[in-house]
């Protein structure tokens, strides 16, 4: 799959889009949901080399969503289109959408003096590890933040990057969704480990 670039200032669209199956889909014959399953990961693969397509099940770790679909683009429409073709499958007649979150990628203003090769906050573009597992948080800073020096910004951040360094077998992907969508930031953490995830919040807590 080819890098994907932004149509401005090489910046990406980010978009997580999480189905939720009715119980009338597990009353299907097995073959009936074959065919079912068949076409919606058809469409997953046709579309992949127009946009970055991650798909994880949440089956068994969550109770309000059965799937997420984890996609990057240069442009709003290929992501569109691709959820237009996976509700007009058989399986997606049975699937409501519980959450669905848009953002884009752009440089934090927190990480210049941080050089690390692929620093987060410094890469325009979403580059998967292949990691088994995908943590996603949408969230909204209070204004006491924003009320606060940049110098004190900088120093919480300075240490909050410092603690996710600790921790490199997990990987943030942040982008942001200011006008975009209802939360200001999208914050998603890949890892083969859920257990050093789970170090790693506590720590920033």
């Amino acid at each position: 799959m080819g890098d994907i670039v932004s149509e401005s200032n090489g910046r990406s669209y980010v978009k997580y889009t999480f189905f939720k199956a009715d119980k009338a889909w597990r009353a299907l014959s097995g073959s009936e949901k074959a065919e079912g399953r068949g076409q919606f990961a058809a469409i997953l693969d046709e579309y992949s080399d127009r946009l970055m397509v991650r798909s994880y099940s949440t089956v068994g770790t969550r109770g309000d969503t059965d799937l997420l679909i984890w996609n990057a683009c240069d442009e709003l429409e290929p992501i569109q289109q691709l959820t237009s073709a996976l509700l007009g499958t058989r399986l997606g007649r049975y699937l409501d959408m519980p959450y669905s979150y848009l953002a884009m990628t752009r440089k934090s203003i927190y990480t210049e003096k941080h050089r690390h090769p692929g620093q987060e906050g410094s890469r325009l573009k979403i580059m998967p590890t292949g990691a088994r597992y995908l943590f996603v948080y949408p969230f909204v800073k209070t204004r006491a933040w924003y009320m606060l020096e940049k110098e004190e910004r900088q120093r919480m951040m300075d240490a909050h990057i410092t603690t996710g360094h600790k921790y490199p077998s997990v990987k943030i992907n942040t982008s942001y969704s200011f006008g975009l969508d209802d939360q200001e930031f999208m914050v998603s953490f890949e890892t083969d480990s859920p257990s050093d995830f789970l170090d790693l919040v506590m720590e920033l807590r």
